[in-house]
């Protein structure tokens, strides 16, 4: 990973953001203690300090998540260095974590559980533990891409290995929500897994955002991070449903993942008019379509983030800069098609057939009065419909503007101001270049324009398998055998010695190999050998990675030897439980999900029942019911101790959808 105390300018946004996590989990704690007595207390006097405390715990917490907006919004620092005249990108910033110590609970869980010294594994726990460590802070290229897969990877030997589905582990993992700051904390791999995976589309969306989009190379390169990134996220909403951080519900990753797939779509029309646009008929024709398309996407995505549930926690800024664009993108159809009209008159030497069946292909319908052909031949025609289209595009851009003024962070923006003015001040110096003597006169509506792209955006699927990964703790056997969910008896030695020539059973099977066919009157079953044992080590020899062949071998270089093998018995293991936490959703007809504040200082004692009583995590009490596994910010309401109707922190979700 990168150097976590190097003073680049995305790390210091990490940084900050971190801080800001902090801030906002002390607001949440004191918020909790407040409500708490307000609930506990029947004296007004007291009522009335504390619902004045909560007011300005209120204020504060709503003055931090203004704060994380604006470093949601600093799209400036992810941008390429060089000068470009082009609309900011949006990426998306790392989920911050807590460190994780895996060193007693893996070697309690390899002592009582593999009958193993646990001390030789000392080395394999340190670099899993700096391989999660250097996960925090992944470079910004594809080397940091492959080390946040091989973490995740490497999380699925760790899970089967030391993670039994019948028990917590006791190891702590705490995420922020990367919208809220509110810390999940929960006992189970599965949020760690689900959370680099967010990591993983988060680092794409950065090095899109970083790719140079003034060269055809860059452009491709950004095209390819965004529908990666996509690929990536779609992947987490189907795999890990119900996940108790807000970033990760799927009403969110849905929103993130259309984004995510209009800003790969804006950069391929930009690839399209990077060499140039050329003042041609048909090449006008398709970059109207192009950028009614963009206009298109950024519409959908404006859309989702102003419904609910995300609405809420989505940074204001994001969806006004998606209108933003969906109102820039627009205009530049209608300038593109305007030039079209005023500019190019049908001469006898185009093709008129083709220009009417380009021209139509624009248009769901003309405007009363006109038919396409006419208006290819009709000078005046053309321009009445031309102009129709310029006032249309200054509408677009006069309204892009002003919600650009509108929103405080947008504005700080340079770039975005400059771009928005200039094809502005373009479609008016047009529109002046234009006869003005039948502006009165033409009743003419530009009507809408038909979006059409070909180039097809569409997610591309993680390829994990291209990231080769070996176990850690390869050392404790093939997963297939010594796995959390089988339990053995400790290591039995057997001394076996030769009868004629013979064992007195057969091995089988790849490695480790099982005693068969075993004969009950010989001696190594007389010393404890059963059917079915796994043989772990030969003459002190570890061999539960050898097959049959290579076992055999070792009997025969002992010669007429007694031999000394140790062997283990599989035991019966209870029927596998799904733990109560962030849920991985195959082969699960119920989950659940717990929500919890992480207090490094806590000791859970997983024999006491939790008590049921009101979760104070929640923006509104309007979110209270809805929340479900969400973790949200909470919100105080006078009275609010009269509520009788008390939800339990445990939910139960019936069916594999939406929670939200």
């Amino acid at each position: 990973g990168c150097n976590p105390f190097a003073e680049t300018g995305r790390s210091k946004l990490q940084n900050q953001r971190a801080v800001l996590n902090q801030q906002i989990l002390k607001a949440v704690r004191m918020r909790a203690g407040a409500e708490n007595l307000l609930r506990a207390t029947n004296n007004n006097k007291v009522r009335e300090q504390v619902l004045l405390e909560l007011s300005f715990v209120n204020s504060d917490l709503q003055i931090l998540k203004e704060e994380l907006e604006g470093l949601n919004i600093s799209v400036e620092v992810y941008q390429n260095t060089e000068e470009t005249f082009s609309i900011p990108l949006v990426p998306l910033g790392l989920k911050e974590t807590k460190e994780v110590d895996f060193t007693l609970p893996l070697k309690d869980f390899i002592l009582e559980h593999y009958s193993e010294d646990s001390s030789e594994y000392e080395d394999e726990i340190a670099d899993l533990m700096d391989l999660r460590q250097a996960c925090r802070t992944p470079s910004r290229d594809e080397a940091g891409i492959e080390m946040l897969i091989s973490y995740f990877l490497q999380l699925g030997y760790v899970e089967n290995r030391f993670f039994p589905p019948t028990r917590h582990m006791g190891v702590l993992f705490t995420w922020y929500d990367s919208f809220t700051g509110v810390p999940v904390c929960q006992q189970n791999l599965l949020l760690e897994k689900a959370s680099i995976l967010f990591n993983i589309g988060a680092l794409y969306t950065q090095i899109g955002t970083r790719c140079n989009r003034q060269n055809q190379a860059g452009l491709e390169n950004a095209v390819a991070a965004f529908q990666r990134a996509a690929g990536v996220l779609t992947y987490l909403k189907e795999t890990f449903t119900h996940t108790p951080s807000y970033d990760m519900s799927p009403a969110m990753l849905n929103v993130l993942v259309k984004m995510m797939l209009a800003q790969a779509q804006e950069c391929v029309f930009e690839q399209i008019g990077l060499p140039g646009i050329r003042n041609e008929f048909f090449t006008l024709v398709k970059m109207t379509q192009e950028a009614a398309k963009v206009g298109e996407v950024y519409m959908l995505v404006s859309a989702a983030m102003n419904q609910e549930p995300v609405k809420e926690n989505i940074p204001y800024s994001w969806s006004k800069l998606a209108q933003i664009k969906s109102d820039h993108y627009k205009a530049l159809a209608h300038y593109f098609i305007a030039i079209i009209l005023c500019d190019h008159e049908l001469q006898s030497s185009d093709d008129e057939d083709q220009q009417e069946k380009a021209l139509s292909q624009l248009y769901d319908y003309m405007p009363e009065g006109l038919i396409v052909l006419t208006v290819l031949k009709d000078k005046v025609q053309r321009k009445q419909l031309g102009k129709a289209h310029l006032r249309k595009a200054i509408v677009y851009h006069e309204e892009a503007l002003r919600v650009c003024g509108l929103c405080k962070k947008l504005r700080n923006i340079d770039v975005l101001q400059e771009v928005l003015t200039a094809a502005h001040k373009r479609s008016l110096l047009k529109y002046a270049q234009q006869e003005t003597e039948d502006d009165f006169l033409s009743l003419i509506q530009a009507p809408d324009i038909l979006p059409k792209t070909e180039h097809k955006i569409e997610t591309i699927a993680p390829q994990f398998s291209k990231v080769k990964v070996k176990d850690f703790f390869h050392r404790l056997g093939p997963l297939t055998v010594f796995s959390a969910k089988q339990r053995w008896t400790a290591p039995r030695t057997i001394h076996i010695h030769h009868e004629a020539g013979e064992l007195g059973f057969s091995l089988k099977g790849g490695s480790p190999v099982q005693i068969y066919c075993l004969d009950p009157a010989c001696s190594a079953a007389s010393m404890g050998l059963k059917e079915g044992d796994y043989i772990v080590s030969v003459a002190g020899v570890d061999c539960k990675w050898l097959g049959v062949n290579e076992v055999l071998e070792k009997f025969k270089s002992v010669g007429g030897q007694p031999i000394e093998i140790e062997v283990i018995s599989c035991q019966d293991t209870a029927a596998s439980m799904h733990s109560k936490s962030a849920t991985y959703s195959v082969g699960m007809q119920k989950t659940y999900s717990l929500i919890c504040l992480a207090m490094e200082e806590d000791k859970i004692d997983q024999t006491k029942k939790v008590p049921l009583k009101l979760p104070f995590l929640s923006w509104g009490t309007k979110n209270r019911q809805k929340a479900a596994s969400t973790l949200c910010l909470p919100s105080a309401v006078a009275g609010s101790s009269q509520i009788k109707k008390k939800l339990s922190p445990f939910t139960l979700l019936n069916t594999e959808s939406s929670l939200y």
